[in-house]
């Protein structure tokens, strides 16, 4: 007797993938705005990007990989109904996200102190613009991580809402991924 292979379904919840679209879709406008005004006026992009430490940013970049990748490993160990160490690996994602949030706050005190606000140029007008959304989306989506946490340590989660969460973290890396070098790097 044969039997047919289970049907693969998209992950998550068809609402959450629209939601990550039209996110998406609002960072790609950003991000073209910065690309295309950076191509209008590179002296002022130069200028501007020197006075941001590539470093921070690889360590912003790493901390949000790292939470993703833990994030990731939750779900899988929620697949295999270890609900507990899905929690624990979920809270493991909010810590290494805190990182991100303490080097970026400290970054925007630090340009904020020299004198680097929205208004100083069109780089850091766009800078603080592009940053500061993705910045919201971070702390959303550690609110949605630890409402994943709290939802496995009492093992009342579908999986298609986790699957969700993590869907949405894992937009909120790719975004930084797109925009660690077109910000901190890319000349």
């Amino acid at each position: 007797m044969c039997t047919l292979p289970e049907p693969r379904r998209l992950p998550g919840d068809l609402a959450m993938w629209f939601f990550i679209l039209a996110e998406l879709s609002v960072f790609a406008i950003l991000i073209l705005a910065f690309a295309v005004t950076q191509v209008l006026k590179p002296e002022v992009f130069a200028e501007g990007r020197a006075q941001l430490d590539t470093s921070t940013g690889l360590a912003m970049t790493l901390s949000l990989l790292t939470a993703g990748l833990l994030a990731a490993l939750a779900l899988q160990q929620v697949r295999l109904q270890r609900w507990r160490r899905g929690a624990g690996l979920f809270v493991a994602a909010l810590l290494v996200a805190l990182v991100y949030v303490a080097i970026k706050l400290t970054e925007y005190a630090h340009l904020g102190a020299a004198g680097l606000g929205l208004e100083h140029s069109t780089f850091f007008t766009l800078y603080w613009l592009l940053t500061g959304f993705h910045f919201l989306h971070v702390l959303l989506g550690m609110v949605i991580l630890a409402w994943l946490a709290l939802g496995c340590w009492r093992g009342g989660l579908s999986v298609g809402g986790l699957e969700s969460g993590v869907l949405y973290w894992h937009m909120v890396d790719l975004v930084w991924v797109v925009l660690f070098p077109l910000v901190y790097v890319i000349g």
